[in-house]
């Protein structure tokens, strides 16, 4: 009996260990833009009763508002709410550079995560709760070293990367950030020093990752030359023509899986105009034309499976549908201005579509083109979903057959007056149809 209450208490002091090891290997994973997260290891921290005492400080003052902000910046994994922001910001206010900042937010969020755990576990450092009995856990417990905050880190990242690329929000970032380094020591789960030390390794990483994506937008001025004939394209400022050849992450050049010439659309404009509309088929080609419905996917996903507790997995999701989402943009861009597709109501000037039409080629289709790329990654990590997630890319695809000529960033811009030739400049931006 005792030989066995003796293998019980060893069997669950394995299982608490391993519990306890959130990911010890992650800072060994794989970098995107830096060459690993050990070229980044930052010094030992610092030790000494101040740094308790200042979390004990914080802990007795909290007040509503502070209470307000350990909730809000708890929720989620440490980028969640950065991305939400992006994903809202480049959406509206695309400037050129939309699509890359969207991509380094996430890039740079997880290859700044790789570094930090790759400290984490070179030093080992306890919480404050799990250092000074008078500190108390105020959110979910987690199951990291303290040492550096990747919250904070996160946060050195986007404090940079939206600095950088919407300078008018530099003040705003800041003081968010600041809110939240003081909510991760309030909480009872981050000393001071490692926020600071978080936040300055998330910037010094984003200013690496910028530098090193410094050359992947193209510089040159389109020549403003448009092909003739009777079926392709006619507008006078199309948006973004150079945008195919901006530099790709994981695909060879932006051509390499380009597909062939479009057909004569005869026979796809009269399934068109003899497809009958109702309130169901409307509905649904307007609630995919007007929302960031993969993005908004992706963050209940993450919820759902736990992962929100897993910085480094919940990190390397977003990196990945960044890239995948880049990369498939600057692709379908290329072969929009190979072929220069000409629009259903430019083909028949008789056809209304149900939304207006946005200022580039229709072929192919980015909603379909991106939809596909998001279903298969999500279909990789969530395998047991994978049927559901390649009807949602079906369902985007076929809204097509609604008439719907349209891209929730072009009708922003449209509505804000935002819409530009681009006759000086030439840069990726998301843009889904």
């Amino acid at each position: 009996m005792r030989k066995k209450l003796i293998i019980l208490f060893i069997s669950v002091s394995i299982v608490f260990q391993l519990h306890a090891q959130l990911e010890p290997g992650a800072g060994k994973w794989r970098t995107w833009f830096i060459t690993s997260g050990r070229d980044y290891r930052l010094p030992p921290p610092p030790t000494g009763k101040q740094e308790i005492a200042q979390v004990i400080a914080h802990q007795k003052s909290i007040d509503s508002a502070g209470w307000q902000q350990i909730q809000y910046w708890s929720a989620g994994a440490p980028g969640y709410r950065w991305q939400n922001m992006m994903s809202g910001l480049w959406a509206i206010d695309t400037g050129y550079y939309g699509a890359l900042a969207n991509m380094l937010l996430s890039v740079a969020i997880y290859d700044a995560t790789i570094a930090a755990w790759d400290t984490k576990y070179a030093y080992k450092t306890l919480r404050p709760y799990a250092t000074d009995s008078r500190i108390k856990i105020l959110v979910p417990k987690p199951e990291s070293p303290s040492y550096p905050c990747e919250y904070s880190v996160a946060a050195g990242v986007a404090v940079t990367i939206i600095s950088r690329f919407y300078p008018k929000l530099t003040d705003s970032v800041t003081r968010m950030a600041h809110q939240l380094m003081q909510s991760r020591i309030a909480a009872g789960v981050a000393f001071p020093v490692d926020t600071r030390a978080g936040f300055e390794l998330g910037k010094k990483i984003a200013e690496k990752e910028i530098e090193h994506t410094k050359d992947f937008v193209v510089k040159k001025v389109w020549d403003r030359k448009m092909p003739e004939g009777e079926r392709v394209w006619k507008g006078k400022n199309p948006m973004f023509p150079l945008a195919g050849q901006n530099k790709t992450v994981v695909l060879d050049s932006s051509s390499q899986f380009r597909p062939g010439p479009p057909p004569d659309f005869a026979k796809d404009m009269d399934e068109l105009k003899n497809h009958k509309q109702n309130f169901r088929s409307m509905s649904n080609a307007l609630y995919y034309a007007s929302n960031s419905f993969w993005d908004e996917l992706l963050h209940k996903k993450i919820f759902e499976y736990n992962l929100a507790m897993n910085p480094p997995r919940a990190a390397r999701l977003y990196a990945i549908t960044a890239i995948g989402n880049y990369d498939g943009f600057v692709a379908c861009w290329d072969a929009k201005y190979a072929y220069w597709g000409i629009r259903p109501n430019q083909y028949d000037t008789t056809y209304k579509s149900l939304v207006p039409s946005p200022p580039f080629p229709g072929y192919p289709s980015g909603h379909a083109a991106l939809s596909s790329v998001t279903a298969e990654l999500y279909s990789y990590f969530f395998p047991a979903e994978q049927k559901w997630f390649r009807q949602k890319a079906k369902d985007v695809a076929e809204m097509k057959s609604e008439g719907v000529d349209h891209n929730p960033v072009f009708s922003k811009q449209v509505q804000s007056g935002n819409h530009t030739s681009n006759q000086k400049k030439q840069a990726p931006v998301f843009i889904k149809d």
